[in-house]
């Protein structure tokens, strides 16, 4: 064989074994849950809701999946803002500075959003549920992500 063909079959077994790596990560590394997801644990699994406050929840959690999403279209059009203001500026220039004060704008009014979610699902609880359900929403802002 050639020395081409040689650092071919290399690259090739190289991108293989980092493939293999992947998979092998993922299958024996437990996975970090996603911020929230406790909260949507609690809400869905731990509560035992009775049918009516399923079926508000439901209503509350369609409409704030559309508020979110308008959000982060928001978000995405902002980094591509920033973006351009970066590519012209090369430097934290004006356009830059302008670009991240409405991206953290757009996200402040995300976490508002998002703690106005919270709190109406809250009001779908009674009494005996808000504790854990209170308990879950602080470990979700508490807990270390790193």
């Amino acid at each position: 064989m050639s020395g081409r063909t040689h650092l071919l079959f290399g690259v090739l077994a190289c991108f293989v074994a980092a493939i293999f790596g992947v998979f092998v990560g993922r299958a024996l590394l437990p996975s970090r849950a996603q911020p929230g997801e406790e909260l949507h644990d609690v809400l869905h699994h731990k509560l035992t809701l009775d049918a009516n406050q399923e079926a508000r929840l439901a209503v509350l959690e369609q409409r704030f999946a559309v508020k979110r999403r308008a959000f982060e279209l928001e978000l995405r059009a902002d980094n591509a803002r920033l973006a351009e203001a970066i590519e012209a500026e090369h430097g934290y220039g004006p356009q830059v500075a302008t670009a991240v004060d409405q991206s953290h704008a757009v996200m402040g009014e995300l976490q508002k959003a998002t703690l106005a979610h919270i709190f109406a699902m809250r009001q779908l609880l009674r009494p005996n549920q808000t504790g854990q359900f209170d308990q879950a929403v602080v470990k979700a802002l508490t807990d270390d992500a790193s």
